[in-house]
């Protein structure tokens, strides 16, 4: 891995900065990719913005364009990449804009990014955020740096934010990931799980709940074993359903949603909090991935069709009213007919009532990437990728379905994008309804449940 290139400590800017220094300038930010990335864009908008910037409404008009990248999938990288040579544009019109990349595309590929768009000024990765002026200092005084560290330089949560939402927020529990998914970059790129302590996770939402928020987001890559770094009490252990309580009794905080648990570390004490904690939202994210106890072996899962399931049904049986979403890769190497016939079983069974389903995408620096010989035939994958589609689109229906002419709180999250005379709410169990009327973001109202599509309901106020 080549070092960081750094500036010489005597040239750079001190790091507290006093005073706004870019004040009248414009920034434009573009983020690819999870939850994580989208929270991680808000504390750059709340640097810049604490720097006297001011968000630009259109790329070509911005002082500096920041693009928070993506490697989960093989198409995140063409989008950079394409997305790279369309802001060259940019760059030529107006030599003066200050491009900066960083996420976990330029944590992992730091060196392709400045090969393939030497034209950027700033190539940074995803554990020196705090970072970000004091770069585009060394950008404007003494031309193009790439600064990528291998561990976290401060703790997300001490960076200021500036939320997309007035209403609703994402709260940064833990960072890192300590599995060892054969499929996947994250740990790569995000490095091992470390927690916020409690203390000061319950303090930043209390915050935020006094500045008008009602639901909060807790953010994790396994939000199930945060805690188990802490030693709290002497104890190595997780101590997620303790902090699902203690974030759900803030006063204010109406919804409490988290992303992502695991299925082999989830636990009846969580479900037990997600039940006994009312701003706790009836909502998991499960992911599957596959349902052949060989496809999960060879992904390094730590479960198997069976422990999932029962999980699966521990959750529900303790908590009414649950809705499970769920992910699903499909082709992994060395799927065979047989190991997707049994995904396909597990869907019929478990009945998501949401899935993100994705093609096999082989991500250099991970295991299943060096599995070459037993990659899947792209006809084949496509075949049982439109099977699965299908599939759950139809369970999605009767899912939803089943909630015509029930009776619903939701949130408001605005005019929906297609008709301003229509409002996009969002139920508990994180069902989209589509109501007609004008509701701002943030009321939250009761809903009758009219009709019912595969990925969204409508319904009128009652």
């Amino acid at each position: 891995m080549s070092a960081p290139v750094l500036l010489p400590e005597p040239r750079l800017r001190e790091r507290a900065r006093p005073h706004p220094t870019r004040v009248g300038k414009s920034y434009y930010i573009r983020t690819f990719g999870c939850q994580m990335n989208e929270h991680d864009s808000e504390r750059i908008a709340g640097l810049f913005e604490a720097d006297g910037m001011t968000r630009a409404g259109e790329i070509e008009s911005a002082d500096v364009i920041y693009i928070n990248t993506c490697t989960i999938r093989e198409n995140a990288d063409n989008r950079l990449y394409g997305n790279l040579g369309q802001l060259k544009v940019v760059k030529d019109a107006n030599p003066e804009t200050l491009l900066v990349v960083g996420g976990c595309a330029a944590q992992k590929d730091r060196d392709v990014v400045r090969a393939r768009a030497p034209w950027v000024d700033v190539v940074m990765g995803t554990h020196n955020l705090d970072r970000v002026l004091e770069l585009i200092d060394h950008a404007e005084q003494w031309g193009p740096i790439t600064e990528v560290v291998d561990e976290l330089a401060a703790m997300p949560s001490s960076l200021p934010a500036r939320r997309e939402l007035e209403h609703s927020a994402w709260v940064t529990i833990q960072i890192g990931c300590n599995n060892t998914c054969t499929f996947c970059i994250v740990p790569a790129v995000r490095g091992v799980e470390v927690s916020r302590r409690p203390g000061d996770i319950v303090r930043e939402v209390e915050r935020l709940a006094a500045d008008g928020v009602v639901e909060v987001t807790l953010l994790g890559q396994n939000v199930d074993t945060y805690g188990r770094d802490l030693a709290i009490d002497g104890k190595r252990r997780p101590i997620f359903a303790e902090l699902l309580r203690r974030v759900g009794s803030v006063d204010g905080i109406e919804r409490v949603r988290f992303t992502s648990p695991h299925p082999n570390d989830f636990r009846e004490d969580v479900a037990l909090a997600m039940a006994e904690t009312p701003a706790v939202c009836e909502q998991l994210h499960f992911p599957l991935q596959s349902g052949s106890d060989r496809i999960l072996a060879a992904m390094h899962r730590g479960y198997n069709r069976a422990k999932y399931l029962d999980r699966l049904a521990m959750a529900r049986e303790i908590i009414p009213g649950l809705a499970v979403s769920t992910d699903v890769i499909v082709g992994f190497p060395g799927e065979t007919d047989e190991d997707f016939e049994m995904t396909m079983e597990v869907v019929e069974e478990a009945r998501f009532d949401q899935a993100f389903m994705f093609i096999f995408s082989p991500r250099p620096g991970t295991r299943a990437a060096e599995m070459t010989e037993e990659f899947v035939p792209q006809e084949i994958i496509r075949e049982r990728f439109d099977r699965l589609v299908e599939t759950q689109n139809r369970i999605s229906l009767e899912r939803n379905q089943e909630t015509v002419g029930q009776v619903f709180q939701v949130l408001s999250e605005g005019p929906s994008k297609k008709d301003e005379a229509v409002a996009t709410t969002r139920t508990r169990p994180g069902k989209v309804v589509h109501v007609e009327g004008r509701y701002p973001a943030g009321m939250i109202f009761g809903v009758r449940v009219e009709s019912a599509a595969p990925h969204h309901l409508t319904g009128h106020r009652v």
